[in-house]
């Protein structure tokens, strides 16, 4: 009896290990724990040499949702009349899948901090760290006349990080 019992607790053990390490696996995968402990640093300078060169259209300062989050978003229009975001002083968590993303300042998701249902925004680009100074394109095609709000977006987890209601410079 006792080697019957000994060969079905190995048994339950094989079936606990062969089942938790996947399990465990998704769950690093989905979370990305890591990411809570590493600072990635970025200092771009502006894409602009003088200060006549680009002119501000945009400006706010970001406010922390789901995540501590503070510095400036400003959004330029150069001389050719291309549009770009700038954030400086920039500082957030780090997390999986953060993304820039323009929003219509008017809705009500961005009360929130973990979005339910679709969030109408514009894709800017994956955040490229979570310190520092940095710049994103904005498509030619936006109108700013409907995307005046900048959010700092875990798609991931549908979470805001950060949100910023821009004003007119």
């Amino acid at each position: 009896m006792n080697k019957i019992a000994n060969s079905r607790l190995s048994r339950n053990k094989l079936a606990l290990i062969l089942i938790g390490i996947p399990v465990l696996g998704g769950a690093w995968w989905a979370f990305r724990p890591e990411k809570l402990f590493i600072n990635q640093k970025v200092n771009e300078a502006a894409p602009f040499v003088a200060d006549t060169e680009a002119q501000p259209v945009y400006t706010g300062k970001l406010e922390g949702k789901i995540h501590q989050t503070s510095g400036r978003a400003t959004i330029y229009k150069s001389a050719d009349g291309k549009h770009y975001l700038r954030l400086t002083d920039f500082t957030t968590a780090n997390g999986p899948d953060v993304h820039v993303v323009l929003v219509r300042a008017e809705d009500k998701a961005l009360e929130q901090e973990i979005v339910k249902g679709d969030l109408d925004h514009v894709e800017l680009g994956s955040l490229k760290g979570n310190q520092g100074d940095q710049n994103y394109d904005l498509p030619a095609a936006v109108d700013l006349n409907q995307y005046q709000a900048v959010a700092i977006y875990c798609e991931r987890f549908h979470a805001i990080f950060g949100v910023v209601r821009l004003e007119q410079f």
